[in-house]
């Protein structure tokens, strides 16, 4: 019988409760196996960002999810010296992971922009999608892409309905430079890694 697996990709700078709790609802709701972290390399959707350093988001990742057995972190995409496409790392993850299902984890507005990404047809082709949603939010244009992409596509699709935490990586580093609390947005071991290596200290990044 094959495991299942969660991707959930991100920039993670910093990952943050919001990111954990999604990935904990995903794995709960579709009985996934483990749910495998992969913090962006160079995106090639952020190219012009000033973001902090794969090293930096991979650590405070390792540290975010160390007390839950069943999440796990890829250094798949860090270690990369060019753009990494969702595509290239999902074909290097199926070639090291056996007998896995993969099961991609991403917001709604991502899944509509799904035709923006590189070989996006052959990502349906060996994937599903888990899109995260709102409760009670009425999404006609998700729905209308679900449905476009399962019957053109033969895309696999399962939602996956999640509380809205407000809370984004964008307003944790703009609370570090003005001198607010993140205590309880994210995990201690990152507010701590945050706090001694002064990050996000002297520049607001949208």
């Amino acid at each position: 019988m094959k495991k299942k697996y969660g991707i959930m990709g991100g920039t993670f700078d910093p990952i943050h409760m919001g990111h954990l709790f999604i990935a904990q609802s995903a794995m709960t709701e579709l009985n996934l196996d483990k749910v495998i972290f992969v913090p962006t390399g160079i995106s090639p959707h952020k190219i012009e960002k000033d973001i902090s350093s794969p090293i930096d988001r991979y650590i405070m990742t390792a540290m975010a999810i160390n007390s839950n057995e069943s999440f796990h972190v890829s250094p798949i995409e860090i270690n990369k010296n060019s753009p990494s496409y969702t595509i290239e790392t999902v074909k290097d993850l199926l070639s090291i992971e056996k007998n896995v299902d993969f099961y991609f984890i991403t917001g709604a507005d991502s899944f509509i922009s799904l035709e923006t990404w590189k070989d996006f047809e052959d990502l349906f082709k060996i994937i599903t999608f888990v899109v995260v949603t709102r409760p009670g939010s009425s999404n006609e244009e998700l729905d209308q892409k679900i449905i476009f992409f399962m019957e053109k596509y033969g895309a696999k699709v399962e939602k996956v309905v999640v509380p809205s935490l407000e809370i984004s990586s964008t307003d944790i580093r703009n609370r570090v430079s003005n001198g607010k609390t993140i205590r309880y947005l994210v995990h201690d071991d990152v507010e701590k890694y945050i706090n001694k290596n002064r990050l996000y200290l002297h520049n607001n990044i949208d």
